[in-house]
């Protein structure tokens, strides 16, 4: 049977970071990967971040989001039985961070995948410097995630005071306490800064397992209430591009966002990504992009972040 790993966690916490050092780990063990980027949104950015770690031992394939959960869960499972004819020794899913959990499970539990794949990990990466001004949505969201877990990876660890790493972690804990169920003592819990992973991390990592959680169901078909919003083919400078971003994140007439993500091309024709949270915004050259830029949040107002981002903006 194939092994599947669900890579989990909110928005922007570094799952596609994680799944570039993980594959690496896996492909130097001489596996052979395919990696299913199931995104929320209709236009997946994150894919176009793995495009140099693929090869004869890596792939990738995709299902966008932008419709319904049913038709959503509809092209998950079709994604997966097309997989399951390719040889893979190990699948890893990065979904989306407002992600359902039990998508996942539901869906490994249906003819024939219920054959085919045998659910390896859930490997659940938690931002050190997570924001807790969260909805409830948003909160059972990443309760789910983080109780299911065998692993929980705290990312961006060097980038906070231990204090701050601290009030994450319990806040973490409070949230799982809230859904009124326990997790294991002996899940793996790593702190520490993501360049120093080692062999026997990721060795850990990979015979974590998963754990069954009991709790009350409290998701509330609010997926609604998360918003994406696209704007293409946009011409800021990277400075622009900053600032804007910052002002955005941090306006509330904007409605509540989470994440901005997205490639632009810079008048010399290069590219850069950008990925931009409340805790950081991360901007890096690359060798080719797509010229979008999508916001993530809930009740996003396009009017407004319109006045930031009009077409006569530099």
């Amino acid at each position: 049977m194939i092994k599947i790993d669900l890579i989990t966690g909110f928005l922007g916490s570094g799952k596609t970071t994680f799944i570039r050092k993980y594959a690496k780990y896996l492909i130097n063990q001489g596996k052979n990967i395919g990696i299913l980027e199931n995104d929320y949104g209709a236009v997946n950015v994150d894919a176009m971040l793995l495009q140099d770690i693929l090869g004869d031992k890596c792939t990738l394939e995709m299902v966008a989001g932008g419709c319904d959960t049913d038709c959503h869960r509809r092209r998950f499972k079709t994604k997966l039985i097309a997989m399951g004819m390719c040889g893979y020794d190990r699948v890893l899913v990065e979904p989306s961070g407002i992600f359902d959990m039990d998508e996942f499970f539901d869906t490994l539990h249906e003819e024939p995948l219920d054959r085919w794949y045998e659910i390896g990990n859930v490997i659940t990466i938690v931002d050190a410097g997570l924001e807790t001004n969260l909805s409830d949505t948003s909160r059972y969201i990443l309760a789910s995630q983080t109780t299911q877990a065998g692993a929980v990876l705290y990312s961006h660890v060097q980038e906070v005071t231990p204090e701050r790493l601290s009030g994450t972690t319990r806040y973490v804990s409070e949230l799982v306490t809230d859904l009124q169920t326990t997790v294991p003592s002996h899940r793996i819990v790593l702190k520490k800064d993501w360049n120093t992973l080692n062999d026997s991390d990721f060795e850990a990592i990979l015979h974590a397992g998963y754990h069954s959680a009991d709790y009350q169901k409290l998701w509330m078909n609010d997926q609604k209430s998360y918003d994406s919003l696209y704007f293409m083919n946009m011409d800021f400078s990277e400075a622009f591009l900053r600032q804007s971003c910052s002002e955005i994140l941090k306006d509330p007439a904007c409605g509540k966002v989470f994440r901005i993500k997205g490639f632009q091309k810079l008048p010399d024709s290069s590219w850069i990504s950008i990925n931009a949270t409340h805790q950081k915004t991360e901007i890096k050259p690359i060798p080719m992009g797509q010229s979008i830029l999508i916001i993530i949040g809930e009740g996003l107002q396009k009017n407004v972040i319109e006045k930031y981002w009009g077409k006569s903006r530099p």
